[in-house]
């Protein structure tokens, strides 16, 4: 079957969970050859296609290969033996106009993922992709390259985080794919390690993970392959390139480099389990080969221009950490937290980003970070509460980097946070007790996909925040995610959120938006 498809066509189909674009209804030779028992007609391309990584000259492109995503040995249905994988990258979504191709072998022990880097494209273009595996052919995905190194074209792009399976519907994902991002930025948290129904939404678990808590390889990979089988995430995959990094529940709540949170895991138990949701994060994400895994070690920290208008700083901000303080939570009168030897990037990564920084002639400087970097306190009057996970558990780290900041005068500095399930729009103090100190840059903090159910436009919580600390200038407490328009000169976020995400189907709408001028450092309501 060939069919003339839009943007919109691709989206709609992947969101359907149709192969697009050639698909044949018989079973795929590689599993009529293996004899696995999978079902006539069979679809080896159940994850879906994904891209990610943009430079001037390529990205990567990704699928895995699953025509029984939940088989119980993690092994989404494949025999324990490599299988060639063809590509094609194309300028049309016909593909009459073919661009690259090639072969790639998708092997067991990688989960028969494929990672695809493609380079030699043309900058700041459109291009269509797709895989064949025996007789089937994927989905189609569309892509972008990024734009010439002096080029200072405008960009648009949503960011996300945190999503819960268990609490909520990914309606979020497909009002993401219709605005047709240049890219996604994503912070974290794309899945989540609980067994089910151990984490409870306040609006109640609307649906129930097929496998238990995750601990193993297999485990993980089950995990993904029940993401990535959700038809929203999959139109989000297929329409746009991501750039991701990890957070907490990628492997383990809270976890601080070799020490997990504490659920009774004795430190070899930890190491083992940290080795194997690397290894099916790098499987199950579009990664270049040079963030695969070496046992419990991944190169996530990496450094992505567009053009000369941004330079993404993606940072880490698991791997390195000294532990928290005064025992993790939300916690009054932690003094440990100001203690100068405690680290939340590691010295490597701290020394990497100031350079990066120094060095950058972007005209905005972007840190796609986890956690929250303002100081926020949630205590109404003395004594100050801190959470002890974010950055306000590690504040002489938070005061090198922005020192640095401050002694390197990079050009405005944009810091985009998850993790928090909540928005928040907040002015970067270079002193966070002192509100009239200099505003040196913003940092905007997306709420979540679905992590905590139903929101409201505001709590208690919330409001006490905002009169503690004045510098967060919005709070929210929908779910959903931002979409931010740059230009040289102006950078505007919208706030997109979502009544609801109990049920599928949910409108979506802009609750705020805020910019921020390059030479005026501050948020303004737009």
């Amino acid at each position: 079957m060939q069919a003339h498809l839009t943007r919109r066509g691709v989206l709609s189909l992947a969101g359907a969970g149709v192969v697009a674009a050639a698909t044949t209804a018989s079973l795929p030779a590689l599993v009529r050859m293996a004899g696995t028992g999978a079902p006539t007609g069979a679809d080896p391309f159940t994850l879906g296609v994904a891209s990610g990584e943009p430079i001037p000259g390529g990205v990567v492109l990704w699928t895995r290969l699953a025509p029984d995503p939940l088989a119980a040995d993690g092994s989404g249905g494949m025999p324990a033996r490599p299988f060639e994988v063809q590509w094609q990258v194309a300028r049309d979504e016909q593909f009459r106009s073919v661009e690259q191709q090639g072969t790639y072998v998708a092997r067991p022990e990688l989960g028969h993922s494929v990672h695809v880097e493609i380079d030699g494209l043309r900058p700041g273009r459109d291009y269509y992709y797709r895989f064949r595996a025996g007789d089937a052919i994927s989905p189609v995905g569309r892509t972008q390259t990024a734009p010439p190194d002096r080029s200072s074209v405008a960009l648009n792009f949503a960011v996300a985080s945190c999503a819960m399976y268990e609490h909520g519907y990914f309606t979020a994902y497909r009002h993401m794919a219709e605005e047709n991002p240049d890219f996604v930025v994503f912070l974290g948290d794309y899945i989540y390690e609980h067994g089910p129904h151990e984490y409870q939404s306040p609006t109640g678990n609307v649906r129930t993970f097929a496998n238990g808590h995750t601990y193993t390889l297999a485990d993980y990979r089950i995990r993904y392959a029940q993401y990535k089988s959700d038809p929203d995430l999959q139109a989000a995959h297929a329409v746009a390139p991501w750039i991701v990094t990890w957070d907490d529940h990628e492997i383990d709540n809270n976890w601080a480099d070799q020490v997990p949170e504490n659920d009774g895991q004795t430190p070899e138990q930890f190491l083992r389990r940290r080795a194997a949701a690397a290894q099916a994060y790098w499987e199950n994400m579009p990664l270049r080969h040079s963030s695969a895994p070496s046992g419990i070690h991944m190169q996530l920290y990496r450094r992505l221009s567009w053009g000369r208008l941004a330079t993404f700083h993606v940072l880490d901000t698991r791997q390195y950490r000294s532990d928290q303080p005064c025992g993790d939570g939300t916690k009054v009168g932690c003094e440990e937290r100001f203690d100068p030897e405690r680290t939340l990037t590691g010295a490597e990564q701290e020394a990497w980003l100031l350079d990066g920084l120094a060095r950058s002639d972007a005209a905005w400087n972007v840190l796609a970070q986890q956690i929250f970097f303002a100081q926020r306190d949630s205590a109404a009057g003395p004594p100050e509460r801190n959470y002890l996970d974010s950055w306000d558990g590690y504040a002489a780290s938070r005061d090198r980097i922005v020192h640095g900041i401050i002694e390197r005068r990079p050009s405005q500095p944009v810091v985009l946070t998850g993790d928090a399930h909540r928005n928040y729009a907040a002015d970067l103090k270079t002193d966070f007790y002192d509100q009239s100190s200099e505003t040196f840059g913003v940092e905007f903090v997306g709420t979540s996909i679905t992590s905590t159910g139903d929101g409201s436009d505001s709590n208690s919580g919330g409001r006490t925040i905002m009169s503690e600390s004045p510098h967060i200038k919005f709070f929210n407490n929908h779910r959903g995610y931002f979409r931010c328009h740059v230009t040289r000169d102006i950078w505007q976020t919208d706030f997109r959120v979502l009544p609801y995400v109990s049920e599928p189907g949910a409108p979506v709408a802009t609750r705020a938006s805020f910019i921020t001028e390059r030479e005026h450092p501050g948020l303004q309501s737009a």
